[in-house]
């Protein structure tokens, strides 16, 4: 299963847009294996396949901090049907690159991912239609609102795309709320960058808003646009596809809340 996970994954194991490309070009293995389950050991729950561990494409075994997250990762395995599509099991993948990738970076991860609290997207409004600055305000705001409550985060918002240096007070109180584990550091990126928001991270691993509520706080943009000119159907299987990644990073998250 290395080598199938390996190309998957790309040069970037965190970007779930690299895999989707690599994936296009991936043949497919058969599957080989009868039954799935959870084994508990000394580094976690592991997943297995008829009772024998997996390992990661860094040839770690491929294990969950919880038993909840390793039984979704071997009902993952456990759907594929005659072929295995590495691109419908997110949970395995992101395990697989929490395992390999951010595990011995951590710190480095999570300031990759905080640097988006210097240009978050909330922080960018348009300056018209009335209808979508409205609807930017109804779905960032709560979120803005609770960073300056509770976080003590005042950040400084600005209409159009010219950039607008955040306050480094600011900036430092949102980064205090990051996670600090591997597992709910990752799941953090992947948000971040799929949503292009940390802010909207930060409001899904602290409860303020839910998974739907953020995934719709992130493309506000984007459905006003569907709604005035028509759907896509690119770039709906695009959403889509990004969608099983978001799920399976909000689930790990929600794990470590």
């Amino acid at each position: 299963m290395r080598e199938l996970f390996d190309e998957v994954a790309g040069k970037s194991p965190l970007d779930p847009r690299e895999a989707s490309r690599k994936s296009s070009r991936t043949p497919l293995r058969k599957r080989f294996y009868t039954s799935t389950g959870v084994a508990e050991g000394p580094d976690g729950f592991g997943v297995t396949l008829d009772g024998k561990p997996i390992r990661t494409p860094g040839r770690n075994l491929l294990t969950a901090p919880t038993r909840d997250l390793a039984e979704a990762m071997a009902a993952e395995w456990d759907a594929q049907k005659d072929d295995i599509d590495p691109m419908a099991m997110p949970l395995t993948r992101l395990a697989n690159s929490v395992i390999d990738g951010v595990a011995g970076n951590v710190q480095a991860v999570a300031a990759d991912a905080a640097k988006y609290f210097e240009t978050d997207l909330l922080f960018y409004r348009a300056g018209f239609p009335d209808a979508l600055i409205a609807r930017q305000a109804e779905h960032w705001d709560p979120v803005l609102r609770w960073a300056a409550d509770d976080l003590g985060a005042h950040f400084i918002l600005t209409e159009g795309v010219i950039h607008v240096a955040q306050p480094e007070t600011a900036v430092a109180a949102a980064r205090g709320a990051l996670p600090v584990d591997a597992w709910p550091v990752g799941a953090f990126h992947v948000v971040t960058t799929l949503t292009g928001s940390a802010m909207l991270a930060l409001a899904l691993k602290h409860g303020v808003l839910d998974v739907d509520q953020v995934w719709a706080a992130a493309h506000v943009d984007e459905d006003w646009n569907r709604e005035k000119w028509g759907a896509d159907e690119e770039v709906d299987a695009r959403r889509a596809s990004k969608f099983r990644d978001f799920e399976a990073a909000a689930k790990v998250l929600k794990a470590f809340s």
